[in-house]
């Protein structure tokens, strides 16, 4: 009788040992579907929260006699120094650069081609400001407009390309202000698509960086355009605004702009070493000075700062625990290289703060996001990088789930 109840209070124990497992299992694995099913990684825009690197530097940044600039690290997606980086501007013909964005879209998307033809609209061909000089109720191509926009700065050209894509310049600007969405532009509005001046035609230099780093890195076949010296059309011989272009031959781009009361604007990039760096400056005083100032801004940019890989695909950012899979652990991390800028020497000062859902219960799904890593340097937070699921990992069997669930409970 004694073996039988000792053997009935066995069983219940274990019993209740079981369900109070089952329902801590249950209750983990809402908590990791919740972070898995998250995958929006931060847009480029969501790293202007982060601290700009030149405020844990001891090298001050250059004074520069412009309203507003910025430099930005298009490896890392971060902030290297800048003045009034949120305030409003005009960003006359940098405009262009979203342009020259949506069009490469379209024609990524088959919906234009290089080849293509389009009719010049009385519209087009009375635009006013810089001009590429195409006639009235003619033809030409989609390439030829491009260089007409991107290299003579044409405001002709633009006016022709937008009508081309969406049927009128309005629409074309209603497709740029959608993709500002997408991008999280948080302080830009088009009205146009050349960049003439307007009261509600803004963007800050911030804004900017964006645009010009996703157009890089999106469409980097396109990028010749931006370093092509000069361009004739109609047996008029124009030279690119860019005058870095002859100064540098690590610049490859990208965009100036002018108005009488947006001032000289310049957005140069150039590629140093496999690193590249965006500068942006607005309301200079001169075409020479915005040249001078953006050079200035690069080099510092380079000489003062580095651009490390900390984490790829084959380095991952944290080897985490994997309860009921048919694996102990599992990488996570992006994969893609994941870089990040320092000041000059700091690097080994650098901490990562890795925070990600536990327990981590199969199954697993590559590419579901699991937490975050924050690099921070001086207690500061340089960047917030998604911590992604790198491999499938399968649900194990029943008793191999069954020992991890009684484990889980004891921890």
């Amino acid at each position: 009788m004694a073996t039988t109840s000792f053997a009935r209070y066995t069983l219940q124990k274990l019993g209740r040992a079981f369900c109070l497992a089952a329902l801590a299992a249950f209750t983990f694995t809402a908590t990791a579907q919740t972070a898995e099913n998250n995958t929006d990684a931060p847009t480029p825009a969501a790293q202007s929260s982060m601290v700009p690197v030149a405020e844990l530097s001891t090298i001050p940044a250059p004074s520069v006699p412009a309203k507003a600039w910025m430099t930005y690290d298009a490896n890392s997606g971060q902030v290297i120094g800048g003045l009034n980086i949120e305030q409003a501007v005009e960003p006359a013909s940098l405009t262009k650069l979203m342009t020259a964005y949506i069009v490469f879209s379209a024609i990524e998307k088959n919906r234009l081609a290089l080849d293509q033809e389009v009719h010049v609209s009385e519209k087009a061909w009375k635009t006013e400001g810089s001009r590429m000089f195409i006639d009235p109720n003619s033809k030409v191509t989609v390439d030829e407009l491009l260089k007409g926009m991107i290299i003579q700065s044409g405001n002709d050209a633009t006016v022709a390309l937008a009508e081309a894509v969406a049927g009128s310049e309005s629409a074309f600007v209603a497709l740029m202000n959608q993709e500002a969405d997408k991008m999280g532009l948080k302080n830009t509005y088009y009205t146009n698509a050349s960049g003439l001046p307007h009261d509600d035609h803004l963007t800050t230099v911030s804004d900017l960086g964006i645009v010009a780093v996703r157009l890089v890195k999106d469409f980097p076949q396109y990028l010749h355009y931006y370093s092509e010296k000069e361009y004739t059309y109609n047996d008029i011989r124009q030279m690119n605004r860019n005058r870095l272009l002859w100064t540098d031959s690590t610049v490859d781009g990208l965009k100036t702009g002018h108005t009488s009361t947006a001032g000289y604007c310049l957005v140069s990039t150039a590629l140093r070493d496999g690193r590249r760096v965006v500068s942006i400056v607005v309301g200079t005083e001169s075409d020479a000075a915005r040249a001078e100032i953006s050079l200035k801004l690069l080099n510092w940019s380079y000489q003062n700062f580095d651009t490390v890989k900390l984490y790829d695909a084959e380095k991952p950012a944290v080897e985490a625990r994997v309860w009921e899979g048919t694996q102990e652990t599992v990488a996570l991390g992006q994969p893609e290289p994941i870089w990040v800028t320092v000041p000059r020497g700091k690097l080994a000062d650098l901490k990562a703060d890795a925070k990600y859902t536990q327990p981590l219960i199969a199954p697993l799904e590559s590419g579901k996001r699991a937490g975050t890593v924050t690099l921070e340097l001086d207690g500061k937070p340089l960047r917030e990088i998604p911590l992604l699921i790198l491999d499938d990992v399968a649900q194990a069997g029943f008793f191999s789930r069954l020992i991890d669930k009684v484990k889980m409970m004891l921890q």
